[in-house]
């Protein structure tokens, strides 16, 4: 699997150790209490857009994340 700007945000949380890459990021999503009835459309792109989050960074993190684990 690669994480890419259009990989939905619920995809990602399945990935072993990506919620703790995403809170490292600040990424508000896990919290919110509205995001839990959207997170299966959430791209991850477009919440790093809306939220001003280095979405280069975040996905070049994600992705080694997922190397280390595999």
């Amino acid at each position: 699997m690669k994480i890419i700007e259009d990989t939905i945000l619920a995809d990602i949380l399945k990935v072993k150790g990506a919620e703790e890459i995403l809170t490292n990021f600040n990424v508000p999503c896990l919290d919110c209490p509205f995001a839990k009835f959207e997170i299966e459309n959430l791209k991850i792109g477009e919440v790093c857009e809306k939220y001003g989050i280095n979405t280069n960074k975040l996905l070049e993190e994600l992705n080694k994340n997922i190397k280390v684990k595999n």
